[in-house]
């Protein structure tokens, strides 16, 4: 027991030299505003929180997601269309029946405006 806890301390008195060598060679010894701040969808972090939020920016985000969802969907059921029966088919038709009418009423509303 105790010749595990010594080998215990001497890996911690290991890790903490290295870790204190580390930050003293390493080569990140200029701090840039730019480069240490996280990027966040082109806004800048340091700003006021409370600017306004574009809508359609988070409208066109939610779009490619649902489409980009859509397509790791539709892309087995197209490679697989040879094997289908008829009512696997018809449910083939309908999804894609959905995604049209879905996109349509976007289109039909405006979201897909990139101008006001």
């Amino acid at each position: 027991m105790k010749s595990l806890l010594t080998l215990l301390f001497i890996i911690l008195m290991i890790m903490i030299l290295l870790t204190l060598v580390l930050n003293l060679f390493s080569k990140k010894t200029f701090y840039d505003r730019e480069k240490n701040s996280p990027f966040e969808c082109g806004f800048d972090p340091k700003s006021t929180a409370r600017l306004p939020f574009s809508l359609q920016f988070f409208l066109i985000a939610v779009i490619f997601l649902i489409f980009d969802v859509e397509i790791t969907l539709l892309f087995p059921m197209i490679i697989l269309i040879k094997f289908l029966n008829l009512l696997n088919f018809n449910l083939f038709i309908f999804f894609i029946f959905i995604l049209l009418w879905g996109l349509y009423h976007e289109w039909n509303q405006g979201a897909l405006n990139w101008a006001i």
